[in-house]
């Protein structure tokens, strides 16, 4: 068995969740081959037992033959260190057989949600993704726990049939056709289970997107006194989802206390009928034990094949919502067709600094340029996403599509850095530096540049520091400059970044634009912002009013040229720009048509 997760989920087939699940099984046919294997002697070793019972008792028992019964008890020892072993095995092959379900479809929603970028945020809920990644791994695992032991239950059933037959044929008939209606009475009160299941799900992953909503929200719940009225409203969402619960746990005791009483009837009645068949010499004493132990025995076969249809009827309203993540695809530009992600492949990337075409704005990025574009935010939001290929758009780097690109190559060259950038629950430390790779120095030099010495050195353990979920013990700006050290840190050959001064003062804002003007010699640097301070920085600035370029030059060049570049800034920064500008004539380069 492979360790656990593996380094490449593969390629799933996402066309309906019925063919997901079986995708999931081929993953894991081997082991689950072997877990089918050890099932049938878990549960076969436990069906032989009453025949061993039956032998001990006509041929040893009766006739008061105590070697005979010694060695039908020796039979019976071994088949009860089989079935030890045997289940101690099949267990464990469950148990990696449900991790790697559920770890391939994390692995997979959260890949695919990196390929979707900031535009998943407006397509699905955050309660529904932490869903998918808790009760939905979790749901579609348990299916492919139960399996061995469905194979196991399947087999033993058919050679308790084929033993009953032989001895006794009204009593084997009586099992053969009683066995399948208890199991369509039982899988027909599955039915209403699973309407309430998915009602259940879908208030559960309502109520989770309205508490993270709370949380994300809660220094502004506080600053207006909305405390009392959204804690109000979360108690009324909360009860709905216990009388949903409640509900779903009614349906479930009810097929729970069937799974008793049904089969207990067929043990009474096998034992009626075996009584009276043995005071009339028609069956031995032998053949009554071993059918009562048949009839007990059967108990739990049945009982694990209406959990496997319980678990497996779960995992397809699972496996649809896992499914309904992975079909999404990029947002196209208006009248553009989308491009498929790919899931793996592609052509290398080629190393160092390359030109970055954006077609749909017709922003020029050339190699090594330290740009900042001026745009309004949620233009600036989409552009960056385009550029770092987070959608199907047009987009070339070094004159290629970037749909082309093998994706994980281009996340380590391209990066990102949006104001939804997190830090991760743990150390800050290793939110800061993922992989392990940074020493103390590079990342101590990460820090200055985006000016966060001073975040680090009030925390009580410095770096070592547990950050909470989302790092909400950091202010805005706090938050914004960790995140820019950590991509300072990554050095990527092409990092973009939206509005990174946002929420800093003039001097802090000032320190971290002329730092990482430096630390990005040589590379290529693309900032969204209309910071005069940043603008000034610039080797040349782009201004994009509507979503595409008209303009491009340096900050003081479109200041003296350009009346609408002007406008903005002064309705950004609220001030006039400075008088003096040079009015040379604009150059306009950079943008492609």
């Amino acid at each position: 068995m492979r360790p656990l997760p593996v380094a490449d989920p593969g390629d799933p087939d996402i066309r309906t969740a019925a063919r997901y699940l079986t995708w999931l099984g081929r993953q894991v046919r081997g082991p689950l081959g072997a877990a089918a294997f050890f099932g049938v002697l878990w549960l076969g070793s436990q069906a032989l037992v009453p025949v061993v019972i039956r032998e001990a008792i006509d041929h040893g028992l009766v006739p008061g033959d105590m070697h005979t019964v010694l060695v039908w008890s020796a039979v019976l020892l071994g088949l009860g260190v089989v079935q030890s072993v045997s289940g101690t095995i099949r267990r464990r092959l469950n148990m990696h057989n449900a991790l790697s379900a559920g770890f391939r479809t994390v692995q997979l929603v959260v890949a695919h949600a990196n390929r979707l970028g900031a535009s998943l945020r407006r397509r699905v809920d955050e309660g529904e993704m932490i869903s998918v990644g808790t009760s939905d791994m979790a749901a579609i695992g348990n299916a492919f726990d139960v399996v061995g032991r469905a194979v196991g239950a399947l087999v033993s059933l058919v050679l308790v049939a084929v033993v009953l037959l032989e001895q006794s044929t009204p009593l084997g008939l009586l099992l053969v056709v009683a066995l399948p209606a208890v199991i369509l009475t039982t899988g027909y009160a599955l039915r209403p289970l699973h309407r309430r299941q998915e009602a259940y799900r879908d208030l559960q992953g309502e109520l989770t997107s309205r508490l993270t909503d709370v949380v994300a929200g809660l220094r502004v719940l506080r600053g207006v006194g909305g405390e009392a009225p959204f804690a109000r409203s979360y108690r009324e969402r909360s009860q709905r989802v216990r009388q949903a619960g409640s509900r779903v746990a009614g349906v479930e005791a009810l097929i729970r206390g069937s799974q008793v009483l049904l089969p207990g009837l067929l043990v009474g009645a096998v034992t009626w009928i075996g009584a009276r068949a043995t005071l009339d010499g028609s069956v031995t004493p032998g053949e009554l034990a071993a059918f009562y132990a048949y009839a007990a025995f059967l108990v739990e076969p049945l009982g694990i094949f209406t959990d496997t249809a319980d678990r497996f009827a779960r995992a397809h309203v699972a496996a649809r919502r896992a499914v309904a993540v992975l079909n999404l695809v990029p947002e196209p530009a208006p009248g553009a067709p989308a491009e498929p992600l790919r899931h793996g492949g592609g052509l290398p990337v080629p190393p160092g600094p390359r030109e970055l075409v954006d077609r749909t704005s017709g922003l020029v990025v050339p190699a090594c340029a330290f740009l900042v574009v001026v745009t309004p935010h949620a233009a600036g939001v989409r552009l960056a996403d385009r550029l770092g290929g987070h959608t199907g758009e047009g987009v070339t780097y070094d004159r290629q599509p970037l749909p082309a690109f093998d994706p994980d190559g281009l996340r380590s060259r391209v990066l990102v850095v949006d104001n939804d950038s997190r830090l991760f629950r743990g150390p800050l430390r290793a939110s800061l530096d993922p992989h392990g790779a940074a020493g103390p120095d590079q990342i101590a030099r990460a820090l200055r540049v985006a000016s966060a010495e001073d975040v680090v050195e009030a925390l009580p353990d410095g770096l070592d520091t547990e950050v909470t979920a989302d790092g909400h013990r950091f202010s805005g700006g706090q938050r914004r400059r960790l995140v820019l050290a950590r991509a300072v840190l990554t050095d990527p050959d092409v990092l973009v970044v939206v509005d990174p001064t946002s929420g800093l003062d003039t001097h802090t804002e000032d320190r971290v634009g002329r730092r990482l003007y430096s630390a990005r010699a040589g590379r290529t640097t693309v900032l969204i912002s209309s910071s005069p301070l940043l603008l000034d920085l610039a080797d040349r600035v782009a201004f994009l009013p509507g979503g595409r370029v008209t303009a491009v030059g340096t900050h003081r060049e479109l200041l003296a040229t350009d009346p609408g570049y002007r406008t903005a800034i002064q309705r950004e920064t609220g001030e006039a720009p400075h008088d003096g500008a040079p009015t040379t004539p604009r150059t306009v380069i950079g943008s492609a048509e």
